[in-house]
């Protein structure tokens, strides 16, 4: 059984624009400010935008499940200003709002995009929509609506929908399942390293850490395939490992050895590095099999088996506590009690 799948070169993955989904037309708007801002924001969206004006959207039904996630993004709290442009951080905010729907194996149909603008951003807004604007058109969603506030620090906040054939949850891991990674990971942990210590990140880190990409074909594929747990790795590695072993009750044994890192990244980096946005997900290996054709023709990035699930432990612990690794908690220390991490050179069964 392979363990890495993978394209010879890293290539984009788009999403064709839903433009067979029924939207109303614009609504017509007076006059003010707050028009003229939702004007401009039409105008730099062009046909992404649809049914702008009303109090509410009206969605076509969708044959699947509706999937649907809000995400945050604040200055200060996710990004410096004097790291990324304004196109940057609506790169980055609608990527990490997307991606939760990935994570579940939906494609993206729908966004609604919700600024508070101290004024020292108003002239950047059409930059920030830009950014935005990238990545719903990579996703083939449509902006439907969304606010715009006045407030003291700049944030977006996107609300996506999406729908699913077969939507995958955190908590279908069963033991005996593979533990695998999507891309290649401890870019975006380095680039945020170098950051604080005044100096700059390599190319590589600096791109993902600025222009992530949701990894929809991806999730779509592996649903498609039976994953039984999947969600996409925003609070690092570690962290959201145990996120899927607390749901699932299991334990998540990680083999740091099989990591896919990045040029110059340790494997305890790769575990505590926040906002990667690949792909974290538990498989059968009957499901690993049906991927082996299907995965080079249709993704631009490696897939990596990195460990197995196994059942819980008699005490109802579903991750180890023999160490601590950074991770990103709102309203935490920063650290999180790791997953089970298996020394070097332990085997891995049929891994």
């Amino acid at each position: 059984m392979n363990t890495h799948m993978s394209q010879p070169e890293d290539r984009e993955t788009h999403v064709p624009l839903q433009e067979l989904l029924p939207m109303r037309s614009h609504q017509a708007m007076g006059e003010g400010h707050e028009f003229d801002t939702i004007r401009m924001l039409m105008a730099r969206w062009g046909d992404l935008a649809a049914d702008i004006g009303d109090d509410a959207a009206v969605l076509a039904p969708t044959d699947g499940q509706r999937v649907v996630s809000t995400d945050a993004c604040v200055e200060g709290v996710h990004f410096r200003r004097a790291w990324l442009s304004p196109f940057d951080v609506g790169v980055r905010a609608a990527a990490a709002a997307l991606s939760d729907l990935a994570a579940m194996g939906a494609r993206a149909e729908y966004v609604l995009v919700a600024f508070v603008v101290p004024d020292d951003w108003r002239a950047a807004l059409g930059a920030v929509a830009d950014g935005i604007g990238t990545q719903v058109r990579r996703a083939g969603a449509r902006i439907v609506g969304g606010n715009l506030s006045r407030g003291s620090a700049f944030g977006i906040t996107l609300t996506v929908i999406g729908s699913a054939a077969r939507p995958v949850p955190r908590s279908g891991a069963q033991a005996g399942d593979l533990i695998a990674v999507t891309g290649t990971l401890g870019g975006p942990g380095e680039a945020l390293t170098s950051w604080l210590q005044g100096t700059a990140p390599s190319e590589w880190a600096h791109r993902r850490f600025v222009h992530p990409e949701p990894r929809f074909v991806e999730g779509m594929l592996l649903a498609e395939a039976g994953a039984t747990a999947m969600l996409d790795i925003s609070d690092g590695l570690a962290a959201d490992a145990r996120h899927i072993a607390a749901a699932s009750g299991v334990r998540l044994v990680i083999d740091p050895t099989l990591l896919p890192l990045g040029e110059g990244i340790r494997p305890e980096q790769a575990l505590a590095s926040g906002e990667e946005y690949e792909l974290l997900v538990t498989l059968p290996a009957a499901a690993l099999d049906r991927l082996q054709h299907v995965w080079p023709e249709r993704s631009g990035i490696p897939l990596t088996v990195i460990g197995r699930v196994e059942a819980e432990r008699e005490n109802g612990e579903g991750a180890g506590t023999d160490g601590r690794v950074g991770g990103h908690d709102h309203f935490g220390d920063g650290l999180v009690d790791v997953v089970d991490v298996v020394e070097k050179g332990r085997p891995m069964g049929e891994l």
